[in-house]
């Protein structure tokens, strides 16, 4: 019962990590604009995001432009956008194949040792989209912060990690902590004995009997 209810829980954490995944590829406010040191505070915000660049102005009005051309992007942007998508994509077969191995459920329950190795299966997918998650927002933290101490970089051109990128670190954090749980989830190896000898009282002794 511990077992199913540790598997239970890495499966919750690794879909709400999963979930990030889907928000911070769907929000633009993967960075903003900065207004630290000398820069000027304008009544309007700029966030840039994977697929569209925003402006929020004063008044809570937000004003968005998709991008025009993939072949105008980075190639920061460009591996970030595929890495976040094979995250996505990774978090949903994990959740398909880690759900026909949960416990809870009927599916394979004539065979424990297959089901537990589905669950295994799709814990290790989760790992595996976390840690392309964790890649992609890194990356893109990284960019973000070394164009941000650049010395060269105009004080109205420098931006900030925005909340895409803190959604995107707790989702691959939850994703990879709750694909070791179902991980962990491995059947115990049974050790096999033979079977014990029986004494047999009515055997015939080779020794000679003593009064």
């Amino acid at each position: 019962m511990a077992n199913a209810g540790l598997q239970l829980l890495g499966f919750a954490l690794a879909c709400v990590g999963w979930i990030g995944f889907i928000v911070a590829v769907a929000i633009p406010q993967w960075k903003m604009s900065s207004f630290a040191g000398d820069a000027i505070i304008t009544a309007q915000v700029t966030y840039e995001g994977l697929w569209m660049s925003c402006v929020m102005q004063s008044t809570g009005q937000m004003q968005c432009k998709s991008y025009d051309s993939l072949l105008k992007l980075g190639s920061t942007m460009q591996a970030t956008r595929a890495l976040m998508i094979c995250g996505v994509l990774l978090g949903f077969f994990a959740a398909c194949i880690a759900a026909v191995g949960m416990k809870c459920l009927t599916c394979l329950q004539d065979d424990e040792v297959k089901k537990a190795k589905v669950g295994i299966v799709g814990g290790a997918l989760f790992i595996i989209a976390g840690l392309c998650v964790l890649v992609a927002t890194a990356w893109y933290g990284n960019n973000i912060a070394r164009d941000f101490y650049n010395a060269f970089t105009p004080l109205n051109s420098k931006y900030e990690f925005g909340p895409a990128l803190f959604i995107g670190w707790a989702g691959a954090a939850l994703a990879i902590l709750g694909g070791a749980l179902l991980c962990c989830s491995c059947p115990k190896r049974e050790t096999s004995y033979p079977p014990p000898r029986g004494y047999n009282k009515n055997a015939p002794s080779n020794g000679k009997d003593y009064v």
